[in-house]
């Protein structure tokens, strides 16, 4: 019966996409040749329906190919929606590319040779990116609805009572969005005398196994086995061979040791369990530069004036460099020279602050420190002190957000207390970041501190990077613990 759903599902998929696209080469020809009467040809006979919009149809059976490429078509209950609108970008974008290309190779074999707009058929990818992505999160919203009334769901056995077992089913109870439902328990002992667990029945143990999964009807398992038996995992995934349910197994490791996510590869048919791994690896890591670069050159042009000011009255208030510089720790631990608006009376003052962090004395100036310059501490409330550092963002030593860069011999003391402290080095340090869009700045929790770079890790985004710097025009200038 769940076999049957799915394929239902999945036909109500692929006909609504169809005609999504349909529609949408549709809509790009009157888009381009009605509404954007500017770019219109000059003579108009030669654009028509027949011969402009027709040939795009061609385009139905490209995309829905990239929509199988890129796995549309597949159960996707236990993954979040963006993962879903990622896909059917990266669809859309290769299916409008191979639609283009099949039209500009049998353009004069099929179309006599006419000439095409390149425009009308980004017009369709915009078009069709959106209506297919609007359409497939309005479906998720009414399955979601008829999931919390109980229906459309999907119940699965989960092999393990103990604490991972447990971990499962409230997971599994939590986001009841996937439409995943636990229905029982299969104790993880070879029998047991135990009835129920966490009000649902247990209904044997490993012994029964196939005796259970014969009387009962359900669609997938959860083994969630204590680390102790992880030995027995192949010969349980051998004897779930014999039944077509869906097998998922979650490993049974301390999420403290895990503060990234984790992800699952292979290499010649040898699979790779990432446990620690930078987020910021292929597009990831394009993006972001494109970003650093982009709003890198923008700072400095909005800036400019202001930094030249600064710069004189740092060098007419006291003696001593513009820029001090300090070594920072970045990206795998390298070390680079930090850029920063000198504010202290000369260059002794600043050394000495950072022998005195290093002799564990306190690593953050305070407001009232004599060493500090007027002008220097109007610079450190409201941070224009740091502007000089987007030249270390253009020159790649850092990026405009993330971690905040620490000074070596402080890494090296709080990389012995502080557990996964070593984890923000997985990214570029920034020039803001979470925590301090949130108030965690200067003589701050340390605690607090590394849980937020920690979650910005593990979330990371460019959109979650642009929220970030939309934060910082309200946040992250001025605030009371910038010193």
């Amino acid at each position: 019966m769940l076999r049957q759903q799915h394929r239902f599902f999945q036909s109500v998929l692929i006909a609504a996409d169809t005609a999504i696209i349909v529609a949408s080469s549709v809509a790009a020809y009157f888009v381009r040749f009605d509404l954007l009467d500017s770019w219109r040809p000059p003579d108009d006979s030669s654009w028509s329906y027949s011969t402009h919009a027709i040939p795009v149809l061609a385009a139905a059976p490209m995309m829905l190919a990239a929509m199988v490429w890129a796995r549309l078509y597949l159960p996707r209950r236990d993954q979040r929606f963006y993962y879903e609108a990622a896909a059917v970008l990266k669809a859309v974008v290769v299916g409008s590319g191979l639609t283009l290309a099949f039209i500009t190779l049998f353009n004069k074999l099929l179309f006599e040779g006419r000439d095409y707009s390149r425009l009308q058929y980004l017009v369709f990818a915009l078009i069709a990116a959106t209506a297919l992505m609007s359409w497939r999160y309005g479906f998720r919203s009414i399955l979601r609805w008829l999931r919390a009334h109980g229906w459309n769901l999907r119940h699965v056995a989960i092999i393990g009572t103990g604490r991972l077992g447990q971990v499962v089913c409230h997971t599994l109870r939590r986001n009841t969005w996937t439409g995943i439902k636990p229905g029982f328990f299969i104790s993880h002992h070879p029998a047991t005398s135990q009835q129920q667990c966490l009000d649902l029945p247990v209904c044997g143990g490993l012994d029964q196994l196939e005796r259970v999964l014969d009387e009962s009807d359900v669609f997938g398992v959860f083994i969630a086995l204590p680390g102790r038996m992880a030995a027995q995992l192949p010969d349980l995934l051998a004897r779930l061979e014999r039944y077509s349910v869906d097998v998922r197994v979650v490993p049974d490791m301390n999420p403290k040791y895990m503060p990234i996510n984790m992800a699952v590869g292979e290499l010649e048919g040898m699979p790779i369990l990432a446990v620690r791994q930078s987020p910021l690896s292929g597009w990831g890591r394009v993006s972001k530069r494109m970003l650093d670069i982009a709003g890198g050159l923008a700072s400095l042009v909005i800036f400019a004036i202001p930094m030249a000011v600064i710069a004189l009255i740092v060098r007419l208030s006291s003696s001593g460099p513009v820029i001090f510089r300090q070594e920072r720790m970045s990206l795998n631990g390298q070390r680079f020279k930090l850029f920063k608006f000198r504010t202290m009376s000369d260059v002794d003052a600043e050394q000495q602050a950072l022998r005195d962090a290093g002799k564990g004395k306190d690593a953050w100036t305070k407001p009232d420190d004599p060493r500090i310059t007027p002008i220097g501490r109007f610079l450190r409330r409201t941070s224009l002190d740091e502007l000089p550092q987007l030249f270390n963002v253009l020159l790649g030593e850092m990026s405009l957000v993330g971690p905040r860069p620490e000074r070596p011999e402080l890494i090296e003391h709080f990389r012995e207390d502080w557990r996964g402290y070593m984890l923000r080095q997985n990214v570029k340090a920034g020039m803001t970041g979470w925590a301090q869009v949130n108030g965690l700045r200067g003589d701050t929790s340390l605690r607090k501190r590394l849980q937020y770079d920690l979650f910005y890790i593990r979330h990371w985004s460019i959109m979650f990077d642009l929220r970030i710097l939309w934060m910082t025009i309200f946040r992250g200038f001025a605030h009371p613990n910038a010193n």
